[in-house]
């Protein structure tokens, strides 16, 4: 068994990150992380009739500059794992077709990243594939017509609430070539604390991270000053101070080593509320900021997760609460 602890999975083969990529609209090149992202839009409609349209460009961008990036084809992938925030994930699955490879579309929210990774990350290390393409992406515009009201209304956001960071990010990762590794994978569980409020994703799904890195530090027997980075995403502010919060009540106390990439993303400047999220938050973070530092001997033990509020609009219409999902992966450096 390869299973440790109760949620954690220890990859033998060390499935390698041997390709990266990320892209930003304008705004997002505008942060603090400019420097690091492969590629930054001028236009975020990308030429398109419509933001949806440029949604699934958005992906087809980081997809393919990730697959160009590796030396390989499109045909040397033998799995492609993705998933988005658009009904029926329509993004990743028109960009399935534009190759001709096996697919499996996922749905996890904005953890739908670590998602992908985990469960390429478990194929690659099963020696079921040897590489396996994991991806996702958000837009702003398409986010806020499908979740929450279209641009044209001028709808006022209360002070609680994050901005969707229209982003995409590609991970390739190979049983064989170089780079940095995947070393575990902790699953998440559903977790519903009761939040109602569909403008404070940072409050819903803060108790979906707490639980799965509680569980990770119980499995593993670590502790949060193992890591040189423990980076979630995209609790934002105020999810972000609300997990320290409630790690600190579970017996694990964060340090410096702690971000979450809704505070990364963006410039307190932007005005961007809580900050960063959407699935494309943590995805063009860790494809260009955190992947950039492993690969420069920066830090070399980093704990990712990426955080999910599993909603619908129509659930949301008939009063239910906004159940949160988290998971974890722990990349070495070297």
């Amino acid at each position: 068994m390869k299973k440790i602890g109760t949620q954690t999975v220890l990859l033998s083969n060390k499935p390698k990150i041997i390709s990266n990529f990320s892209v930003v609209g304008p705004k997002e090149g505008k942060g603090p992380l400019s420097e690091y992202f492969g590629k930054i839009l001028e236009d975020d409609k990308l030429g398109q009739k419509t933001y949806e349209k440029a949604e699934q460009k958005l992906m087809e961008l980081a997809v393919f500059s990730c697959i160009e990036k590796s030396g390989l084809t499109p045909k040397d992938i033998d799995m492609f794992l993705s998933g988005d925030l658009l009904n029926q994930i329509i993004s990743s699955s028109f960009t399935a077709r534009q190759f001709d490879t096996t697919f499996i579309g996922l749905f996890g929210a904005c953890s739908t990243m670590t998602e992908s990774l985990a469960l390429g990350s478990c194929l690659v290390d099963g020696e079921y594939f040897e590489n396996v393409l994991c991806s996702t992406c958000s837009h702003f515009a398409t986010a806020e017509r499908q979740f929450r009201y279209p641009l044209e209304l001028g709808t006022q956001k209360p002070p609680t609430s994050q901005w969707t960071v229209t982003g995409a990010g590609a991970t390739l990762l190979s049983l064989h070539g170089e780079g940095p590794y995947i070393e575990m994978v902790t699953f998440g569980k559903v977790c519903d604390y009761g939040v109602s409020d569909v403008n404070n994703m940072g409050a819903a799904m803060a108790p979906a991270a707490m639980h799965t890195l509680k569980t990770h530090f119980e499995d593993t027997g670590r502790k949060p000053d193992f890591y040189d980075l423990i980076l979630t995403g995209d609790l934002g502010k105020f999810g972000s101070e609300t997990l320290i919060d409630m790690m600190e009540k579970e017996g694990y106390a964060f340090s410096e080593n702690y971000g979450d990439c809704g505070n990364m993303i963006f410039d307190i400047k932007q005005k961007t509320f809580m900050g960063g999220s959407g699935c494309g938050c943590s995805a063009s973070v860790l494809n260009s900021y955190v992947i950039t530092k492993l690969r420069r001997g920066d830090i070399d033990k980093v704990l990712f997760l990426s955080t999910g509020a599993l909603l619908s609009t129509l659930s949301c219409q008939q009063g239910e609460s906004i159940p949160g999902i988290a998971h974890a992966i722990v990349i070495r450096g070297k």
